[in-house]
């Protein structure tokens, strides 16, 4: 038989965690979604017999503040148990190619370089703490958006990179 005072600091504990599970939904709710991404297709790269397949999958998504451009990233995804629960580190591996899909339209922040290194993408790529992101710059000199795609940890990243760039008409 438990006596009172477990009772009462096992239920501390659970408000605690419930108070902290709301906060970090409060918190996620005010910062705005990343972009949203569609995959185009994958293929696999290694096989595994009981659950999903590694393999290399091909988004696209249109950049948020320039109109008229859309990125298409490969990426590799880790699959297995781990995988296919979303527990899994996917690898640092992705290249980005980018073109433009119609009239581009750059808008003043970014022509005036006050926008370079902003974020136009984030996919997370581990559960908690590896992201993939694409960034882009505007060299003013050629009028030509860079997009360059990378991962990073909150403690480290990885050097591992791939750039493209949109001539602007």
């Amino acid at each position: 038989m438990h006596s009172l005072d477990f009772l009462k600091n096992r239920r501390r504990k659970r408000t605690r965690l419930l108070r902290a599970l709301l906060s970090v939904l409060l918190v996620c709710g005010l910062f705005p979604a990343p972009v949203a991404s569609e995959v185009i297709g994958s293929v696999d790269t290694v096989f595994h017999l009981f659950s999903r397949d590694d393999d290399i999958v091909v988004e696209a998504f249109d950049d948020p503040d320039v109109g008229g451009v859309t990125c298409y990233l490969s990426r590799a995804r880790k699959g297995g148990v781990k995988g296919m629960i979303g527990v899994a580190e996917d690898p640092s591996d992705a290249s980005i190619m980018c073109v433009a899909t119609g009239d581009i339209d750059v808008p003043d922040r970014v022509r005036s370089g006050k926008a370079d290194g902003d974020r136009v993408f984030k996919k997370g790529t581990s559960l908690v703490f590896k992201s993939m992101q694409v960034v882009r710059f505007y060299d003013q000199k050629r009028d030509v958006l860079v997009y360059m795609v990378y991962s990073d940890r909150v403690v480290e990243g990885s050097p591992k990179n791939s750039i493209t760039c949109v001539k602007v008409q």
